[in-house]
C-alpha cells in the first residue's frame, strides 16, 4: 500500500530494529487546518510579545548601523581600523560573510525543487526570504568600505558618462557587481512568484479592507484558475533553472576576489568550491538558526518537523566535510608547494598573533562538525541551535583569517602591521545583523513565512481529491 504524501513508511536500520523516517507534515492535517495555522499568524491582531521583542532589538541595532554609516560619511574611512597592509578587512570580511548565508534560501528553493523533494516545502518560503535580506546586507559593504561612495562606487557600473571611463572588466570587483545584482534580483523575482498565491488566499481571507487591498494589489489579481496555474508553474520552474547555476557561480566569483591575486594564502585554485561549499554550509546553519526558533515560537512543530531538522544537519554535515577538506589542502598546498612565503603565511596562521581566531574555526568548521555523525544530536533540537549559531561564528572567523593573515604580513617585514577593529567595525556589523533581524521579523509578521499553497499540496487529502486552491 503506497504511502500518503508526506507520510513515508520506510525506515532505517538502528541495531537491526527498522526507525520510521519523521514525516514532512504531521498527520490530522487538511487543506483548511494547514490554511489557517498558516494564514492566521498573518492575519491575527494581536502581535505577540516576544515578537515585539525580537523586533526591538532588531530596529535598536539598526538605528545603530545608521548611526554608523552617517560617522563613516562625515569622517570617512578612518573611523574603521583598516591600515596599510590590511586595506581589506571587517567590511569585506562582512560582505563574504553575508553573501555566504545567503546561498541555503536558492538551494533549498531551486536544486530542491527541481530534484522534486518535498521537504523544502515547509523551510523555502522564508529561507527565500532570507537570502534576500542577506544580500541586502552585503550589498552595503562594497559600497561604504570606500568611506565616499558618491565619489568612488559608482565607477563600478558600466554606463555612459561623459569622461568617457568604463569599469576594468578584468577586475573580480566588477564581476562580483554583476554576479550579486543577478542573484538578486532573480532571487527576489522566486522569492515573489512563489508569494502570489498566498497574497490571494489572504486577500479572501482579510477582515479589514487595507487588508484586502494591500494583498489584493500584490496577488497581482490572482483568481486561481488553470491558466493562472499553468503560466505560474511554468514561471516558477524556469526561475528554479535560472536561480541553480548562481548558487555555484556568485560565491565562485566571489572567491575569485582571492583567488585571481599572487597574495599568499589567496591565490589556490581550491577557493572556488571552497568558498561554495562554506557557503552552504554556513546559510544552511542560519536557516537552522531561524527555524527552531520560529517552529517553538509559532507552533509550526507539525510543518517543520524532526524530518525537515534532520535533512538540514545531514546537508550541514556533508558541506562541512567539504570544508574541513578545504582546510586540510591549503596546509599541503603550502607544504608541498614548497614556496617559502606560502608556508611562512601557514604558519603565520598556526602559530602567529591571531592563531587563537585559527584554531577556533579549525574547532568548530571541522572537529564540532563531527557531533552530527550522531543520531541524539540531531534529535535535541535545543543543542542544534546553539551549534548553528557556533558554525555561523565559525564561518565568519574563517573569512576573517583568510583576510587578515594573508595581509597584516606581506611580501616585506618594514610594512607588517597588526590590524585591530574598532568599536565602528564591530557597530556597522551589528547594524547589519539589526537589519537582518528587522527585515525578517516584518516579514513573518506580515507575509506568510511557510508556504500555504505548497504545504496544501502534501497533506493526506491532496492524494484523494484536487486540490481547491486560493
Amino acid at each position: 500500500m503506497a504511502a500518503a504524501p508526506g507520510h513515508s513508511h520506510d525506515g532505517v536500520a538502528d541495531g537491526g530494529n527498522m526507525r520510521p523516517i519523521p514525516p514532512v507534515i504531521a498527520p490530522g492535517h487538511t487543506f483548511e487546518s494547514v490554511t489557517e495555522k498558516i494564514g492566521g499568524i498573518v492575519l491575527t491582531k494581536r502581535t505577540q510579545i516576544g515578537w515585539l521583542v525580537g523586533f526591538a532589538i532588531g530596529f535598536a541595532l539598526l538605528m545603530l548601523m545608521n548611526m554608523t554609516i552617517g560617522q563613516l560619511l562625515f569622517v570617512g574611512i578612518g573611523v574603521f581600523g583598516n591600515n596599510n597592509p590590511v586595506g581589506w578587512a571587517f567590511p569585506i570580511i562582512n560582505f563574504v560573510w553575508w553573501i555566504g548565508i545567503g546561498h541555503a534560501g536558492t538551494l533549498i528553493s531551486a536544486i530542491l525543487l527541481l530534484f522534486r523533494q518535498q521537504w523544502r516545502t515547509s523551510i523555502n518560503r522564508f529561507a527565500e526570504a532570507m537570502t534576500l535580506f542577506a544580500v541586502a546586507c552585503a550589498a552595503m559593504f562594497p559600497l561604504l568600505h570606500t568611506g565616499r561612495p558618491w565619489l568612488a562606487a559608482y565607477w563600478l557600473f558600466p554606463y555612459p558618462n561623459s569622461m568617457g571611463l568604463w569599469p576594468q572588466f578584468r577586475s573580480p570587483l566588477i564581476w562580483d557587481v554583476f554576479a550579486v545584482s543577478t542573484y538578486f534580483t532573480v532571487s527576489l523575482l522566486f522569492w515573489y512568484t512563489g508569494l502570489v498565491p498566498d497574497m490571494a488566499t489572504l486577500r479572501d481571507r482579510a477582515k479589514s479592507k487595507a487588508g484586502k487591498v494591500i494583498y489584493g494589489m500584490l496577488s497581482l489579481g490572482w483568481r486561481g484558475s488553470a491558466r493562472h496555474w499553468h503560466r505560474y508553474e511554468m514561471a516558477y520552474l524556469l526561475l528554479a533553472g535560472i536561480s541553480t547555476p548562481l548558487v555555484l557561480s556568485v560565491h565562485t566569483v566571489v572567491s575569485f576576489d582571492f583567488a585571481v591575486s599572487v597574495v599568499p594564502g589567496w591565490h589556490a585554485t581550491i577557493f572556488p568550491p571552497y568558498f561554495v561549499a562554506g557557503a552552504v554550509y554556513s546559510g544552511f546553519a542560519m536557516v537552522m538558526t531561524l527555524a527552531i526558533p520560529l517552529r517553538k515560537f509559532y507552533g509550526l512543530e507539525d510543518f517543520i518537523t524532526m524530518r525537515h531538522i534532520h535533512n538540514m544537519t545531514k546537508i550541514m554535515l556533508v558541506t562541512g566535510m567539504i570544508v574541513a577538506y578545504g582546510y586540510a589542502n591549503e596546509v599541503f598546498f603550502s607544504w608541498y608547494s614548497a614556496n617559502m612565503y606560502e608556508g611562512y603565511m601557514m604558519h603565520n596562521r598556526m602559530t602567529g598573533p591571531y592563531a587563537v581566531f585559527y584554531w577556533s574555526l579549525i574547532a568548530i568548521n571541522a572537529c564540532m562538525i563531527q557531533l552530527f555523525w550522531f543520531r541524539s544530536v540531531r534529535d535535541n533540537v535545543g543543542l542544534l541551535f546553539v551549534l548553528s549559531l557556533l558554525v555561523n561564528v565559525g564561518m565568519w572567523l574563517e573569512r576573517f583569517i583568510i583576510i587578515v593573515t594573508s595581509l597584516h604580513r606581506d611580501f616585506l617585514p618594514s610594512s607588517w602591521d597588526m590590524y585591530q577593529p574598532t568599536r565602528w567595525d564591530f557597530a556597522m556589523f551589528a547594524g547589519t545583523i539589526g537589519l537582518f533581524l528587522s527585515l525578517f521579523f516584518l516579514f513573518i509578521r506580515f507575509l506568510p513565512a511557510l508556504a500555504i499553497f505548497e504545504m496544501r499540496t502534501i497533506v493526506p487529502e491532496a492524494k484523494l481529491q484536487p486540490e481547491q486552491h486560493g
